[in-house]
């Protein structure tokens, strides 16, 4: 196999992971009839590429200061990141049953006292941003090659602190951070444009110092080979992931409804019947 037919693999491969982490994110919301799925279904193929493609981390390696960690600061997505974690065989795969549920690890919100493999307890919007600058600037003073990756919401980018943070990743040269927006231009009030207009966001960040690219948060070719400049940065970097909330299943795209609704049993059956459909095309 040459280097095209190895990436061609590698894409298609990662298309089907990114779905299969669309199904189980379904299943566990449903199962604990709370949950956010809208923003989990949008930022599967990034959640993809980075835990099954681009970082140094898998089970192995959660004690290891050289590992790659991964931020998710629009936390109430954890979801799709959990799905990601059994995956991985970080967490038991029955665990997943048990979102939201007491004396169970899976909280509504990433926390690195249950759960193996979270980095930082997220979900208080911005914060997570924050110490990922943190985590990245730690990184550069102990001299330790681990990249620092976040992912944050488009209407995450209203909070204050961001731009705190994001002057700071600028000033202290935090060439080892690279963030990520997910701008699927819905929140859970409506359209993020009509609730606090984030925009120019790519020219935001351009004016605090940043390396800006701005993609299809679905394609995964794109985002790979997007993640190979970020390798020789000369600065941090933001990705903004051009996304559709609750991609993957027709009748809860582009709807804010989905952005913290649990589907029941019969819309479920639906979706991951639309899901298995579509895999079925990839493979």
């Amino acid at each position: 196999m040459n280097k095209v037919e190895e990436k061609a693999a590698d894409i298609k491969k990662l298309k089907i992971i990114a779905n299969e982490l669309r199904k189980d994110s379904l299943r566990m919301i449903t199962l604990a009839n709370s949950g956010h799925p809208g923003g989990s279904l949008s930022i599967a193929e990034i959640i993809a590429c980075l835990y099954f493609h681009e970082m140094n981390f898998n089970k192995d390696l959660l004690k290891s200061k050289g590992r790659d960690r991964l931020v998710l600061s629009k936390g109430h997505c954890a979801p799709i990141q959990y799905a990601a974690l059994a995956k991985l065989e970080i967490i038991p795969k029955e665990e997943l049953d048990y979102l939201r549920k007491i004396d169970h690890m899976l909280q509504g919100h990433p926390d690195r006292n249950k759960t193996a493999g979270i980095e930082v307890n997220t979900g208080s919007l911005g914060q997570g941003f924050s110490q990922a600058v943190g985590i990245a600037l730690a990184g550069k003073i102990d001299k330790l090659e681990y990249r620092t990756f976040v992912i944050l919401g488009d209407g995450e980018i209203q909070e204050g602190q961001i731009w705190e943070a994001a002057m700071a990743a600028s000033h202290f040269k935090l060439t080892n951070l690279v963030a990520f927006v997910d701008h699927n231009r819905l929140q859970i009030d409506g359209c993020v444009k009509d609730i606090m207009n984030v925009e120019p966001i790519e020219d935001k960040f351009k004016a605090f110092g940043w390396s800006v690219y701005k993609i299809n948060g679905h394609n995964v070719e794109q985002i790979l080979d997007t993640l190979e400049f970020t390798k020789n940065a000369s600065r941090p970097t933001m990705i903004v992931l051009e996304t559709v909330k609750s991609k993957g299943v027709s009748f809860m795209e582009n709807s804010c409804e989905w952005h913290g609704k649990a589907l029941n049993k019969e819309m479920l059956e639906k979706a991951l019947k639309e899901i298995d459909t579509t895999i079925k095309e990839i493979s």
